[in-house]
């Protein structure tokens, strides 16, 4: 079907850049991975022992390099989470662990922007984490590293700063389920396909976020971001 088929404009294709390549990866789902580092979960208080689960974001949240971002409504207490995206070239339903990186394109530095108040309200309401999870700006995400040229990145530092001061920092051996792990949990839930793009969770440090910050995040052999929180629109 063309775009005459339609009775209002198609919205445009969410799509991330490609180092060292013209075209672009367009994005179908982003899918997030809860509590996946153990110092985060217990700063907030949370069950360590708990497997953890997936909740989703628009594609249409992606946030490039670069952007400022505005300050989102309802909240008064946004967070940053610095996590590792892993970008799949195809997919299916149940993948097993040990097949799983086969299925991966490449690799993206992103940052889990939480509405927390609205997050922990909804926790002890017993209600969906959407309000506080999914909102417009929410996924500012690097350029994807194709795994053809970097490999699999199973070690290395994941940092994030607020106006030039740490705030977070781990390593990807702290991943508690490791990238084919939350492959293979992921795909029992959903059948994967290409352009599904995943955050991978968030070591400890989260904090609170101002109109005006400047934060810059990355993971070592896979690139870096840098983005700014701007005044409510």
């Amino acid at each position: 079907m063309n775009a005459a088929s339609y009775v209002i404009p198609l919205p445009p294709q969410a799509s991330l850049p490609v180092v060292g390549e013209s075209g672009r990866y367009p994005v179908r789902r982003i899918w997030c991975v809860g509590r996946n580092y153990l110092e985060h979960i217990r700063e907030m208080g949370n069950d360590e022992r708990a497997p953890p689960f997936f909740f989703a974001k628009h594609a249409d949240m992606l946030v490039p390099d670069g952007a400022t971002i505005p300050y989102p409504p309802l909240t008064k207490d946004l967070h940053h989470e610095v996590e590792l995206i892993v970008a799949m070239k195809s997919g299916g339903l149940n993948i097993p662990a040990d097949k799983a990186l086969d299925h991966v394109y490449g690799y993206a530095v992103g940052i889990d922007l939480t509405r927390r108040d609205l997050q922990i309200a909804s926790r002890k309401k017993e209600r969906p984490w959407e309000i506080g999870k999914s909102f417009d700006g929410s996924a500012p995400c690097s350029a994807i590293q194709p795994a053809s040229k970097i490999g699999h990145p199973a070690k290395g530092k994941i940092w994030l700063t607020v106006n030039g001061k740490e705030a977070q920092k781990g390593d990807l051996t702290e991943l508690i389920w490791n990238v084919p792990e939350i492959i293979w949990q992921l795909s029992q839930q959903v059948k994967l396909a290409a352009g599904d793009i995943i955050m991978t969770g968030t070591p400890a440090g989260v904090s609170q976020l101002q109109p005006g910050d400047k934060l810059e995040c990355g993971v070592d052999g896979v690139g870096t971001l840098k983005v700014s929180i701007g005044q409510p629109e």
